[in-house]
């Protein structure tokens, strides 16, 4: 559809794990230990084109040249496509999100799920989700949930070789058309332990962690069916317990680690108080300081008064998005 001459174009959501990703068991694979199940954030969203045929190599992000792990992320996505043809050649690489990176909003999940689909795009490989799935996972594990739109699960798998663990949509984004996410941007700094650190750390370090594992498994199927019936009180209560659980990992690391910041704390702290009040409204969190509020459109108003209190930055609606797609005109180069 978007190919020209070796070029494509794709976008694709940012989504917000409600049964958290953290923790592989196999670094070079991106395997998961548990399975996990988010829900896509529109608007938030990365473009990204991809052309093969360059002088060499170049890879821009949001406006500058990307340099160090950045660049080798992308270069090695690129480098399973190259392999199979290896007629293909340098690409060039432009990327921009229109949301704030590493700030716990799942930009690497957005920008690899759009570089995953144009790479397969512009080498001329058959557009398939699951296909597209894994290759986004070797990017970035909670990509591979953002190929499609809605309510998708990423299953851990059992194969060595990680050719079952990919994601799947189990809800399209039109199933829970009133649900609304409020990400509340406290903080547009990249945080100084990356997701991917992070993790590693938690997982070798904290003794908390298997029983993490063990819980985090057992969420995915009353999540689903909190979803099915559209049922926000038990979702959220779920999402919540499953957002401090993964957490508390983390503070039990070492070096102990935390996302959070001051404002972050006092936010979640305060949401149980307007629940009393009457507002339906939850939080998750990623591994960054900006929470992603729950609610429904009937409570939005009250929702974005409640953020408003703590003084973000910005506090941006979403809704569930639709799934990556390719763009037939619009290229970034």
């Amino acid at each position: 559809m978007a190919k020209e001459n070796g070029k494509a174009t794709a976008v694709a959501h940012s989504n917000i794990a409600l049964v958290k990703y953290w923790g592989k068991r196999n670094e070079a694979l991106v395997l998961p230990w548990q399975s996990s199940l988010s829900v896509t954030l529109a608007p938030l969203e990365v473009k990204t084109t991809v052309a093969f045929g360059a002088p060499e190599d170049n890879i821009r992000l949001n406006g500058k040249e990307a340099k160090g792990s950045e660049r080798a992320r992308v270069i090695a996505l690129a480098d399973v496509v190259r392999k199979s043809k290896p007629q293909l050649g340098p690409l060039c690489v432009h990327s921009e999100g229109n949301f704030p990176a590493s700030a716990g909003l799942a930009s690497s999940a957005a920008a690899f799920a759009a570089l995953a689909l144009a790479l397969r795009e512009a080498a001329g490989l058959e557009e398939e989700v699951e296909a597209t799935s894994l290759l986004a996972r070797l990017g970035s594990g909670s990509a591979c949930r953002s190929i499609q739109g809605g309510v998708c699960v990423w299953h851990r798998g059992e194969r060595e070789d990680g050719a079952d663990s990919f994601a799947r949509q189990h809800f399209a984004a039109e199933h829970w058309p009133n649900l609304r996410m409020v990400a509340v941007i406290l903080s547009r700094e990249e945080k100084a332990v990356n997701s991917r650190d992070g993790m590693r750390n938690t997982v070798q370090t904290s003794p908390y962690y298997p029983a993490w594992v063990k819980a985090a498994e057992a969420d995915i199927g009353p999540a689903l069916e909190a979803i099915g019936a559209r049922d926000i009180e038990k979702l959220g209560t779920l999402a919540e317990r499953n957002a401090w659980r993964m957490h508390a990992t983390s503070f039990a690391a070492t070096p102990p680690l935390s996302y959070m910041k001051p404002a972050t704390l006092a936010i979640l702290l305060a949401l149980e108080e307007e629940r009393r009040k009457g507002t339906a409204l939850w939080f998750t969190l990623d591994a960054g300081p900006n929470p992603v509020l729950l609610t429904e459109e009937a409570h939005l108003p009250k929702a974005l008064a409640f953020a408003e209190r703590f003084s973000p930055l910005e506090a941006v609606v979403c809704h569930p998005g639709g799934d990556a797609r390719l763009l037939s005109e619009g290229h970034l180069f």
